[in-house]
């Protein structure tokens, strides 16, 4: 039996980056052995085990075999004669497959290290294209290390714009889809994982609605980079610029989508895109079974975002509904949420990237203003009902009403 460390922990040592997870691979050993030696089966495909003290898991070394269509077809061979090369020899990019014995010597059969020099995430084998889960993860190490310098290799990309124009896109389940999506929002330069889909026709598969929005064009009096899709980069870039909170970076690349449904008789205006943008996010997030944090908070920015971009000139009145709407008496955190989405989708436009901006501030004080009505009063006073909502509607509006003439 003959342990190795693999994967992301030999990659980001060798980068210096942090190492968050250590994933073994054993060579040489059956599962009675494993649990001979104290260590627990939990995986359910082929052998995984934990570690008795560490708890971190051992995989048997495998290999693995295309059986079907979609990245569930296939059948897995672990034995203690399949080889550390055998099992490298099954991962995606060249960068994750490389081992580590306890010497620290590096196990480099594919040119890994090579790879990270140039800075290149690219395939191990032909055998990629059997998974398609492989897209969404290439995409996602673009958006991981794009700061660090790398880039896709172009035979990889090929090989992924094989794959999607030979349907293996469409068998993802939307669960996997998700799940590497969000991911993804967590990266250091999450819209990258988009431009990497785009770039291999994978976004019209899995997001066709925020596909369709290249090419669309924008009032350039607004908006100097014209084109809708950028615009949406830009907004996620900015997100992510002031927030680290993934549900925020979604409701950011969402916020637009009904400007993909804007007839071209219409362009470069998009009236009432905000109304229209609504059912593409509900049927994005139902298609893809998001969180309804995520769909939540989602909605809320594509509904209203024009209000805070107005938020100077809005009545009183007005500000009040969109408090209420944001739920922002009860949930500060998801208001929060909202002016930072919003805030993004101002600052994402050629040269406004760092202008100042009044709206965070006239909403943070007409939220205080309107918080500052003491309810407690009013039904000291016998005020209830009906006649309590209409007073307090009154009376918060009018504290909204000084907060706008403060200068």
């Amino acid at each position: 039996m003959k342990i190795y460390r693999v994967g992301g922990c030999v990659r980001d040592r060798l980068l210096g980056l942090p190492i968050k997870d250590r994933d073994w691979v054993v060579v040489g050993a059956t599962p009675e052995e494993m649990r001979a030696q104290g260590f627990t089966a939990v995986g359910k495909d082929f052998p995984v085990f934990l570690h008795p003290q560490t708890k971190e898991e051992y995989a048997l070394a495998r290999t693995e075999r295309k059986t079907g269509p979609g990245y569930t077809g296939f059948s897995f061979y672990a034995a203690p004669d399949i080889t550390l090369e055998d099992d490298l020899l099954r991962r995606d990019i060249t960068i994750n497959a490389l081992a580590e014995d306890d010497d620290g010597t590096i196990i480099d059969p594919f040119n890994g290290r090579a790879d990270l020099d140039r800075k290149l995430l690219r395939h191990v084998s032909p055998a990629f294209v059997e998974d398609p889960v492989r897209i969404l993860r290439v995409a996602r190490f673009a958006a991981r290390f794009a700061a660090l310098g790398f880039k896709v290799a172009d035979e990889t990309r090929q090989l992924m714009q094989t794959m999607v124009q030979n349907g293996e896109v469409d068998a993802l389940v939307p669960e996997r889809v998700w799940q590497e999506t969000q991911r993804a929002l967590t990266e250091q330069q999450p819209w990258v994982f988009f431009e990497e889909l785009r770039a291999c026709n994978a976004l019209a598969k899995l997001f066709p609605e925020i596909d369709q929005l290249f090419g669309v064009p924008q009032p350039a009096e607004y908006h100097p980079e014209i084109d809708t899709g950028v615009h949406t980069l830009m907004v996620l870039q900015q997100a992510t610029r002031l927030s680290s909170d993934p549900r925020v970076r979604f409701a950011a690349l969402v916020h637009d989508l009904g400007k993909g449904t804007t007839p071209r008789a219409d362009w470069p205006k998009h009236i009432a895109h905000e109304a229209r943008g609504v059912p593409l996010v509900k049927a994005l997030c139902k298609r893809l079974r998001v969180p309804n944090d995520f769909r939540d908070l989602a909605l809320l920015v594509t509904e209203h975002h024009l209000l805070f971009h107005r938020a100077k000139e809005l009545r009183p009145s007005t500000t009040l509904e969109l408090l209420q709407r944001l739920d922002a008496f009860r949930r500060p955190e998801r208001f929060e949420q909202f002016l930072l989405a919003c805030e993004a989708d101002s600052r994402g436009r050629t040269g406004y990237e760092d202008r100042t901006l009044t709206q965070p501030a006239i909403l943070h004080r007409a939220l205080a203003a309107a918080q500052s009505v003491d309810i407690q009063t009013l039904l000291a006073q016998g005020i209830e009902g009906k006649g309590l909502a209409e007073r307090l509607f009154q009376l918060r509006s009018e504290a909204i009403a000084l907060s706008q003439e403060a200068p």
